[in-house]
């Protein structure tokens, strides 16, 4: 009895291994198109502005006949409103995207589902995530813009570290750090490249009396009207912003990067998967690149100069946990708005 009992866990034995790597292994999921028809529309929450992402929607809409109903507002918003749904037991969305920061918290509360979308897996491995959790599905480089017709020459910065010439005091902008959490975010960030002098480099970065702004956003505004020519902001708004503006190719960019999640109990889970699928495919990256987002499936660029160059020099931010947030934001405003 023993003997025969030994002899179906031997025969089982290869099976179990079979399924384990196979599981570990186990990558796209295909997407039910009829059953995504069906439901007839799917529901996104989002920060990219209607205009931009109407790039993919309105394809999207064309091709499927599937609507989307889509809502737009700051990280943090989109978060609040989702997560209120979820843990009111009512998640009216779909798919929701998002930084880094606030999609961690959305995952860590159970929101998301897994689901890998059959063109992600021709991004690259150091974007993918290996829970299935989370898609990444466009990248965010922060750089050094300046105005062409103010900046010329030898005058233009090289580097981070040329924003601490004397001739750039009081005329250089930045988010605020205290405020804004991608921006505190790229601060703690610099220890990548800076090592233990990161926070000698925002002392010293605080000590230039930054026009301190409440986003990356209007940061583009101050660089154009010339009330600083030089600026801390995200790249693309080279091509998003009409003005007299160009960027620092940077030896590294520090990037945030978003993402797509599909919610765990979404009402449009089939047209949801179709969504995701659509915004990651070549169709749907070509479609934010024309807006001047930098995507991350591969040989798909926005029109900005080298931007090949600066999505293959991007660095990922790790985002601050909101403890951690806390805390900086105490740190920047003594640095910063110290007497």
């Amino acid at each position: 009895m023993k003997a025969a009992r030994n002899r179906n866990l031997a025969l089982l034995l290869p099976a179990f291994v079979g399924l384990f790597f196979f599981s570990r292994t186990l990558h796209a999921q295909p997407v039910n198109v009829e059953a995504a028809k069906k439901e007839g529309k799917v529901v996104v929450y989002g920060l990219v502005p209607p205009q931009s992402m109407d790039k993919i929607n309105k394809p999207f809409e064309k091709k499927y006949g599937i609507r989307v109903e889509y809502w737009r507002a700051a990280p943090n918003k989109v978060m609040d409103r989702a997560l209120t749904e979820w843990r009111a037991g009512r998640p009216a969305l779909d798919v929701v995207e998002g930084t880094r920061a606030v999609a961690l918290i959305m995952k860590k509360e159970g929101l998301f589902t897994k689901y890998i979308p059959p063109s992600s897996e021709k991004l690259p491995d150091q974007f993918k995530e290996k829970d299935g959790l989370m898609t990444p599905w466009r990248a965010v480089p922060i750089g050094i813009l300046y105005n062409t017709e103010l900046v010329r020459g030898a005058n233009i910065p090289k580097g981070l570290q040329d924003l601490l010439d004397p001739k750039w005091k009081k005329k250089l902008s930045m988010s605020d750090p205290t405020q804004h959490t991608s921006s505190a975010g790229f601060l703690q960030n610099l220890e990548k490249f800076m090592g233990p002098k990161w926070l000698e480099f925002v002392r010293a970065l605080a000590k230039q009396e930054p026009h301190l702004v409440e986003s990356f956003a209007p940061v583009s505004n101050v660089i154009i009207r010339g009330e600083a020519p030089v600026g801390i902001t995200l790249v693309k708004y080279v091509k998003q912003f009409k003005g007299p503006m160009d960027y620092v190719m940077l030896d590294k960019f520090l990037t945030d990067a978003n993402y797509l999640g599909l919610s765990a109990k979404g009402p449009n889970p089939n047209a949801g998967r179709l969504y995701m699928e659509y915004a990651i495919s070549p169709e749907g990256q070509r479609g934010m690149a024309a807006e001047g987002e930098f995507v991350l499936y591969p040989g798909i660029n926005p029109d900005i100069r080298d931007a090949d160059k600066v999505i293959a020099r991007a660095v990922f931010i790790d985002p601050p946990t909101e403890g951690e947030f806390v805390k900086l934001k105490e740190e920047f405003h003594k640095i910063f708005f110290a007497k």
